[in-house]
């Protein structure tokens, strides 16, 4: 609705201003009348009756009034029925039917119209003005710098977003942009040849600033060299501490440069911050001090805090109560004492996210306290804690409808016993992460195929799963239901089949698969948009890797040759080849093929699911090409929440059907160049990748550390770099 303007042709265009003049010339009326109540937002006063009459009687003028003349105020032509119906409108109505157009285009025209409609839709065309490109971003730094603007551009803007330049922004770059201040929101993310100087100038004399983001993530350019500076200190926070007392959330991810004792400043002066992410170098005082000075917390992520100890944990959960969402990933130093330290019988309803990864000191109590102090939990993710047992899988049971998302990863020492009586109560979750539960077999999951809102399994390492729970999967809410009319009542006797929910299913190194009970997979889930087969032999085949995504650059020679991993179009790809190929080698249903009563025929799904691609499909959602930790390293099992999207994906060309042959029975396999035939009673024969052996244990793979330096200041494509500061 709001979306940012690139520059106002207003300030730039001298034209504009007689364009304006001109406009206004025409709606002489309307301007005569500009002192009425209506011409002005803040008139409290009511708005004469539509049908309201001069009254000739009584006037001021007695002598006139004696002969029934109007005077001369009564001869004026300043009639609503002069007026267009548009013009009638109070400027409330006109800036919130302003606010509904979308393109910064039409916006600009209707400032041409009139003085009166400029001054109601400029506010809304510089609110969030766009610099998404070097040359929007010279023209909006050149009209805030105008001497005489026509309008006070620089008190109109309210969000401010360079995330978009982030690689080639620096101070020179910001510079002009720290004439406005009256800035809510200022994103800064990947800017990492930003430094204190730059930053400091933005935050300066900036008290309505409520939203900081500096953070030093991923950068959106497809080079695997770019290079992230930590430029950014504690002068920066000082800054931000005595300039901002209204901050609410701050994101210096990748800031390690930040000392702890500006934290401990900031958390006594903006005492009303809610979001607080992702800050390694905090100790136990700094986080103390958030507790105490700080209750509006909402969201804190403590993820990497390996200094944290459990005294900071208990006291923002007993004096944070509106906490909503809490990250405690890798803070190894915590163990049952800060959860089982909680006040007794205390509830902290609010909480719903708590990411307790790789916390290993915790055990099945403090589970057992979590689940009765914060009942309504919905993202609860428990991955490598191994020492919890099943104890810990019957205290997340008692969650029940609440709970939404697990993750379990690499907590071996679970059985299906624990996991049926999860299904059993908690029937609203939407993905689950078993990886790596070595102890797992078809009897636990084929009890959670049933979930009716089930999205995301992952099953990595499962190695006991067999094609029947890849079948229950498969089968997972397809139960007929009866049809409805357009009235919404049942019609009796008419049944209609209902869809699977799932959309991304995580199978790597379950090697007992085969390729049927994925392909019962691939037709049955229309809405599949993510697949991953890493490391199952039946699918490390030379035709298939035209549907495979290429694997990352930094993975091995090895972890490369058993990488098999299929999103969005890939996954459509791969439906259509292998039901050609069954089509061609299955011969006509006579009643003798042996798999027909475990894998019975299913419709060809090319042309059924083509439509579903971008509306039921979901093959625009920006998870469908994201890259899975367990994809290809064997140590991985995370179902990513947040995952980057990959690079060059490419919807891969379909080999056309090949022709059926005839062989005899006792044939030997043709040549991989031939076409595929049917052998009965003898399994088709698939050219596979060669695999070299490797030892059975895969390391995760060390991204090398880049030596190139970029330098902070000079860059040649920066209109902005050699702006004196």
């Amino acid at each position: 609705m709001r979306q940012g303007a690139s520059f106002d042709l207003v300030a730039l265009d001298p034209t504009a201003r007689s364009v304006l003049d001109d406009a206004d010339a025409e709606a002489e009326p309307a301007r005569r009348a500009q002192h009425d109540s209506r011409s002005t937002s803040s008139a409290s006063s009511p708005a004469p009756p539509e049908n309201e009459e001069s009254d000739f009687f009584v006037a001021g003028n007695d002598s006139q009034s004696s002969l029934g003349v109007p005077n001369l105020q009564d001869m004026q032509v300043a009639d609503d029925a002069c007026l267009s119906p548009f013009n009638r409108l109070p400027n409330e109505i006109l800036i919130a039917i302003f606010a509904r157009l979308s393109s910064p285009a039409d916006l600009l025209r209707i400032m041409k119209v009139c003085k009166r409609w400029a001054r109601n839709a400029v506010e809304i065309l510089w609110h969030r003005p766009s610099c998404t490109t070097w040359e929007k971003h010279e023209r909006i730094c050149r009209t805030l710098a105008l001497e005489h603007p026509y309008f006070s551009y620089r008190d109109f803007v309210r969000r401010l977003n360079l995330s978009a330049l982030a690689a080639k922004v620096n101070d020179g770059s910001v510079m002009p942009l720290a004439a406005c201040t009256r800035v809510e929101r200022l994103t800064l993310t990947g800017c990492s040849n930003l430094t204190d100087l730059g930053l400091i100038a933005l935050v300066s004399n900036n008290s309505h600033l409520y939203s900081l983001d500096v953070s030093l993530g991923s950068s959106s350019s497809s080079s695997s060299e770019v290079v992230f500076h930590d430029h950014i200190t504690e002068a920066s926070i000082d800054a931000i501490s005595a300039n901002c007392p209204r901050l609410q959330g701050l994101n210096v991810s990748g800031c390690h440069r930040i000392a702890n004792e500006s934290f401990i400043q900031l958390a006594h002066s903006c005492r009303y911050i809610k979001r607080l992410n992702n800050c390694p170098q905090l100790s136990d005082d700094a986080v103390l001090a958030f507790a105490e000075h700080c209750p509006n917390i909402l969201e804190l992520d403590l993820n990497q805090c390996r200094q944290l100890t459990n005294e900071p944990v208990t006291a923002l959960f007993t004096k944070a109560r509106a906490l909503r969402e809490f990250r405690l990933a890798g803070c190894d130093l915590i163990d049952d004492a800060a959860f089982l330290s909680l006040p007794p019988g205390r509830r902290f309803e609010h909480l719903r996210i708590l990411d307790l990864s790789s916390c290993t000191r915790l055990t099945d109590r403090a589970v057992e306290k979590i689940t009765e102090a914060a009942p309504r939990l919905r993202n609860l993710v428990l991955q490598k804690c191994r020492n919890l047992t099943d104890a810990s899988v019957y205290a997340i049971s008692r969650l029940g409808k609440n709970l939404h998302y697990l993750h379990l990863g690499h907590c071996s020492l679970i059985t299906d016993e624990a996991v049926k009586h999860l299904v059993s109560s908690c029937n609203r979750m939407r993905y689950i992460d078993l990886g790596c539960c070595t102890r797992l077999t078809d009897d636990s999951v084929t009890k959670l195929a049933a979930l009716p809102k089930l999205k995301r399994i992952g099953l990595v390492k499962c190695a006991s799963i067999t094609d029947a729970s890849v079948i229950a999967l498969a089968n997972a809410n397809r139960r007929p239901r009866l049809r409805k009319d357009s009235f919404g009542n049942m019609i009796p006797g008419e049944y209609s089949s209902s869809q699977s929910c799932l959309e991304r299913v995580h199978l790597s190194y379950c090697t007992n698969l085969t390729q049927e009970s994925i392909i019962r997979l691939l037709n049955s889930c229309p809405r599949l948009t993510h697949l991953s087969l890493t490391g199952v032999q039946a699918f490390l085949r030379d035709d298939l890797e035209d549907f495979s995504r290429d694997a990352p650059p930094e993975f091995t020679e090895h972890q490369r040759s058993v990488f098999c991993v299929f999103s969005g179009q890939g996954v459509v790809g791969l439906r259509r080849h292998l039901n050609q190929l069954r089509q061609a080698q299955l011969p006509p249903r006579d009643g003798s093929h042996a798999n027909e009563t475990i894998f019975p025929d299913m419709p060809v799904a090319t042309a059924g699911f083509s439509h579903l691609q971008t509306n039921e499909g979901g093959f625009d959602d920006p998870e469908a090409d994201a890259i899975d930790e367990d994809d290809g390293l064997e140590d991985g099992s995370e179902m990513v929440i947040d995952p980057q999207p990959l690079l060059n994906n490419q919807n891969p060309a379909i080999p056309p059907l090949p022709p059926t042959q005839s062989m005899p029975q006792d044939s030997e396999p043709v040549s991989p160049t031939n076409p595929i035939p049917y052998v009965s009673g003898h399994p088709p024969y698939l050219p596979h990748r060669v695999v070299p052996p490797q030892p059975p244990t895969l390391q995760a793979p060390q991204p090398e550390a880049s030596t190139s330096q970029e330098s902070a200041s000079a860059n040649p494509n920066d209109p902005f770099a050699n702006t004196p500061l």
